[in-house]
């Protein structure tokens, strides 16, 4: 049962090969062993604050606004963050 306008990974190579996505934008992914999330530049800021984890970068050495790497370490609900971006993919999809 899955959920409508979600998409499993793709797979292959370059970014976004471990990513689900809502309508074909990307909203969590599995990258270097940590789930990377998009979600409002604020939001990220709150967690990147409470050292939950940092801005993502994708090698680009910038580190993106609105993504956000969750640290391994962290006790935060995975699913409760994978939710929130998809809420943030379906907002930004109208």
């Amino acid at each position: 049962m899955g959920i409508e306008g979600v998409t499993p990974p793709r797979g292959g190579s370059g970014f976004g090969r471990s990513a689900l996505r809502y309508q074909t934008k990307i909203f969590a992914m599995f990258v270097r062993g940590r789930l990377v999330l998009k979600l409002p530049a604020s939001r990220v800021g709150e967690l990147v604050s409470s050292g939950a984890g940092t801005h993502f970068d994708a090698n680009k050495g910038t580190p993106m606004k609105e993504w956000f790497s969750l640290d391994s370490e962290s006790e935060l609900d995975w699913l409760a963050l994978a939710r929130e971006a998809l809420d943030f993919a379906r907002a930004s999809a109208t």
